[in-house]
C-alpha cells in the first residue's frame, strides 16, 4: 500500500514523540513492503513563530493532499501566562479539525497489565479496564460565538449543537459498539443543558436501529465519579466535545500516565492521529518525554487502513517495551536513563525481529537498542 502521511510535529515535546512514531511506521513499511512517505508541516507556536500564523496555508495543503496526519502536540508556556492574546497555539489544532471536518475522535482507554502498579487506583478497580471514548470534535462550546464585554467583565462561550452533527458520531459510536461489548453510554447534562437534552433524545431516536446495543445514560458529573470507581462497567462512551475533553484526560490516571493515551480524529475525507497530552514544553529536548502514545497513535493510523496486522505488530511491541520495562522515567524508576529515543529504538527493532523476546540491555544503555 502507498501512503502519503503528513506529519505535524508542533511544540514542546511534540518533534521528539513523532519522530519515534514516523520510526515505526518506516520499520512497518519495510517489514511489509508498503510506500510511505512523509511531508512535514508547521503547526501552533513553532508556526507562530515562523509565519504568524498558527496554521499555516501552506500546512492546510499539506493535509488536504495527505491520506493521513500524524499529529505531535501544540502548545507554549509563554501563551498560557497572557490569558487576552488573540492569536494561540491551540488555534491551529482547533482549525485544522474544523478546516478537514475531522468530527470524530476515537480514544481508547486500556489498563495494561504491566502497568497496573503505576495507577493512583487500586488494582482491583482498573484491571481488564478497556474503554472507548467517541468524544464529537468540531462543535459545541469550543466553537461557539464567544463574546467579550467592552468594559471586559462579562464573557460568555455558546455551545451549540444541530441533530446532523449528533447523529453522524452517534451510528459511528454505536457501529463500535456492536464489534465490542455491546454497551453504550451517552454522557451528558441532560437535567440543565438544553445541547445536552438534544444530544439525548436523538440519541434515544437511533437507539432502535442498534437492537444488539444496550444503551445507557450518566450525567457528566456522576460519570466522572464513576470512570474512577468502576471503569469497568464502561465499554464505549459517547459524548459532546467538551465532556469527551474532560473525561479522557482523567481517564489517563487509569492507564498511569498520559503518555500512554491515543487518538483518532476522523472525518469523511480526512483523518488525523495524534497523543491526548499537551506539548509539555519542560520536559522538551531532555529526551524524558513518553512515546508511546505517539506511537500507538501510528498503531490507529494502520488500523483505520485496515493495516491490522501491521498495527498489531506495533501494539506488540509497546507490550514488549512495558512488560521489559523499557519506558521512559514517568513509569520507569528502575531504569530512568532509558530515553524517548531508546524507547522508539527498542520498538523499531521489535518490529524488525518480533520473534526475539531477550534485551541486551548493554546496548540499550549504549544507545544501540538491539535484541538478541
Amino acid at each position: 500500500m502507498k501512503l502519503n502521511i503528513a506529519v505535524l510535529p508542533g511544540d514542546g515535546i511534540g518533534p521528539e514523540v513523532i519522530a519515534q512514531a514516523v520510526k515505526a511506521l518506516k520499520a512497518i513499511a519495510v517489514e511489509f513492503n508498503h510506500i510511505f512517505t512523509f511531508e512535514t508541516g508547521s503547526v501552533g507556536a513553532s508556526a507562530i513563530d515562523k509565519t504568524g500564523d498558527p496554521l499555516p496555508e501552506e500546512t492546510i495543503n499539506i493535509c488536504e493532499k495527505a491520506d493521513a496526519i500524524l499529529f505531535g502536540a501544540i502548545g507554549n508556556t509563554k501563551y498560557d501566562i497572557d490569558p487576552i492574546t488573540e492569536i494561540r497555539p491551540e488555534q491551529g489544532l482547533l482549525g485544522l479539525r474544523k478546516i478537514l471536518d475531522l468530527y470524530t475522535n476515537i480514544r481508547p482507554v486500556i489498563a495494561y497489565d504491566d502497568l497496573l502498579n503505576k495507577s493512583s487506583l487500586k488494582i482491583k478497580q482498573i484491571k481488564d479496564t478497556n474503554i472507548l471514548i467517541y468524544r464529537e470534535l468540531t462543535s459545541g462550546i469550543y466553537f461557539g460565538e464567544k463574546k467579550l464585554s467592552e468594559d471586559g467583565n462579562t464573557a460568555s462561550d455558546i455551545c451549540e449543537y444541530t441533530r446532523f452533527e449528533i447523529e453522524r458520531i452517534a451510528h459511528l459510536a454505536f457501529k463500535a459498539a456492536q464489534s465490542r461489548k455491546g454497551k453504550l453510554t451517552l454522557v451528558d447534562k441532560a437535567n440543565v443543558l438544553a445541547s445536552s437534552r438534544l444530544w439525548r433524545k436523538v440519541v434515544q431516536e437511533l437507539g432502535p436501529q442498534y437492537p444488539d446495543v444496550k444503551l445507557d445514560f450518566l450525567f457528566i458529573d456522576n460519570a466522572a465519579m464513576e470512570l474512577i470507581i468502576n471503569p469497568r462497567q464502561f465499554d464505549v462512551i459517547l459524548t459532546e466535545n467538551m465532556f469527551g475533553d474532560i473525561l479522557s484526560e482523567e481517564a489517563s490516571v487509569i492507564v498511569g500516565s498520559i503518555g500512554l493515551l491515543a487518538s483518532a480524529s476522523i472525518g469523511d475525507k480526512h483523518a488525523m492521529f495524534e497523543p491526548i497530552h499537551g506539548a509539555y514544553t519542560k520536559a522538551a529536548n531532555k529526551g524524558i518525554a513518553n512515546p508511546i502514545a505517539s506511537i500507538l497513535s501510528a498503531a490507529m493510523l494502520l488500523d483505520h487502513f485496515e493495516l491490522h496486522e501491521e498495527a498489531a505488530l506495533i501494539r506488540d511491541g509497546v507490550d514488549k517495551s512495558l512488560k521489559l520495562h523499557i519506558t521512559t522515567p514517568d513509569l520507569n524508576t528502575k531504569y530512568d536513563h532509558i530515553t524517548t529515543t531508546k524507547v522508539g529504538d527498542f520498538i523499531e527493532d521489535f518490529i524488525n525481529n518480533p520473534e526475539e523476546t531477550n534485551l541486551n540491555f548493554t546496548n540499550i544503555h549504549l544507545g544501540q537498542s538491539t535484541i538478541i
